[in-house]
């Protein structure tokens, strides 16, 4: 559970690198990503997952559909610490058929309700940024819901709205069918 500091220090935004250090740091971080995800996923957010959404459920996510490919390399993860604590995380999958080497899918822009509103959501975007700038991707896309805080946050940013699929995915407290947006980002070299 994590607890709402006020006058916080900012965010910092470090890569994740699970296989540096000890198996109880990795467990660790598996804990407090598998709980931001089960609370953001309980807040209404639309990232995949639809209520009820256990923190086991939320932790295998992480732990069979992340972890792999962050150890194969074809996947970023970044995380935002705060007083030590992961409050935020996005990730930037670079697993794009060979003609695609310059793309990259930014997914799964995550921070906990708690910690809204601070930045750390941009800075988590600028990080990933700058990351695929020095992995050699230098176009990005991403689907968000429509008219969320995140589509705005994604505009403000400069990335450009190719369009907008109705009925495109349930939401995670509601059966209704909400639509996506989908877009995209050209990054200078």
């Amino acid at each position: 559970m994590i607890d709402r500091v006020a006058g916080a220090a900012p965010a910092r935004i470090e890569s994740w690198r699970p296989a540096a250090g000890p198996a109880e740091t990795r467990s660790a971080d598996l804990d407090a990503l598998a709980d931001i995800l089960h609370a953001v996923v309980h807040d209404g957010a639309g990232v995949s997952f639809v209520v009820p959404f256990s923190r086991d459920e939320a932790r295998a996510f992480w732990l069979h559909r992340v972890l792999p490919g962050v150890r194969a390399g074809s996947r970023r993860v970044l995380l935002a610490r705060l007083d030590g604590r992961i409050v935020g995380t996005v990730q930037l999958d670079m697993a794009t058929p060979p003609n695609q080497p310059h793309r990259a899918d930014v997914l799964k822009l995550l921070v906990h309700p708690a910690m809204r509103r601070r930045g750390i959501a941009r800075a988590l975007m600028l990080a990933l940024e700058a990351a695929a700038r020095a992995d050699g991707r230098t176009l990005l896309t991403l689907d968000t819901w429509t008219g969320s805080h995140a589509e705005s946050l994604y505009r403000s940013l400069g990335y450009v709205t190719l369009g907008v699929i109705p009925r495109y995915a349930r939401g995670s407290t509601t059966p209704a069918l909400e639509p996506a947006t989908f877009m995209y980002k050209e990054l200078s070299e």
